[in-house]
């Protein structure tokens, strides 16, 4: 990697490639998260808030540690979600936020071992100790087989797509869901209004 070169993983993963009213079916390779877990409604969850606080600092030390020990730049990742609940009407027809459970998520780059994960962990627990520091972990995560589509819309606009997904199109290509719903951010809701936001609905699947 040439010195001021700076890697968007959302440029060269194809995990990040998604269009509006295209449902593409993948292959993911493992890969490797900033992780932790969670429950209840994402808009009022204290937990929550507590999450991306811890999250976003060790992605960013993480960053900078690869840039100054491993001469390898790159943009951080955007924010990613596992979500589930005991019944998955939740999601689609109830939209009951308060039974989900999720796990908020950024990817670790493939050349980022596991001990300069550990350091930056170690390096914003000491400088600002988040209430949330000790819960975040790195998780292995091996989705394989996936349908995926783009939502452009507010996030509680999703549940639409979301039982075409389910209901039609994974059927269709005669698979069934075998893993959790995943998401994919890929504009700042703090800077993105609601209408124009770009989100990647994910789901593992295999043969029916």
């Amino acid at each position: 990697m040439t010195t001021g070169t700076k890697t968007d993983l959302t440029k060269t993963l194809d995990g990040y490639r998604a269009r509006i009213d295209e449902f593409r079916l993948l292959e993911l390779p493992p890969s490797r998260y900033l992780a932790i877990d969670g429950h209840g409604d994402p808009n009022t969850a204290p937990a929550y808030a507590e999450a991306l606080e811890a999250l976003y600092p060790v992605a960013y030390a993480l960053k900078f540690a690869s840039r100054r020990e491993l001469d390898r730049d790159y943009v951080v990742p955007p924010l990613e979600g596992l979500w589930w609940a005991d019944d998955m009407d939740a999601f689609t027809t109830a939209r009951d936020k308060t039974r989900w459970d999720w796990t908020m998520m950024i990817l670790i780059p493939d050349w980022v071992e596991d001990p300069l994960v550990h350091a930056a962990i170690a390096t914003v627990r000491e400088k600002k100790s988040p209430a949330r520091i000790d819960a975040l972990r790195i998780l292995p995560l091996s989705e394989g087989t996936c349908m995926q589509t783009l939502h452009v819309g507010s996030f509680d606009d999703e549940a639409p797509l979301l039982e075409r997904l389910h209901d039609e199109v994974i059927p269709e290509h005669g698979l069934r869901l075998a893993g959790l719903h995943h998401e994919i951010y890929l504009s700042d809701a703090r800077r993105v209004p609601p209408e124009r936001r770009r989100t990647i609905l994910r789901q593992p699947v295999a043969p029916a």
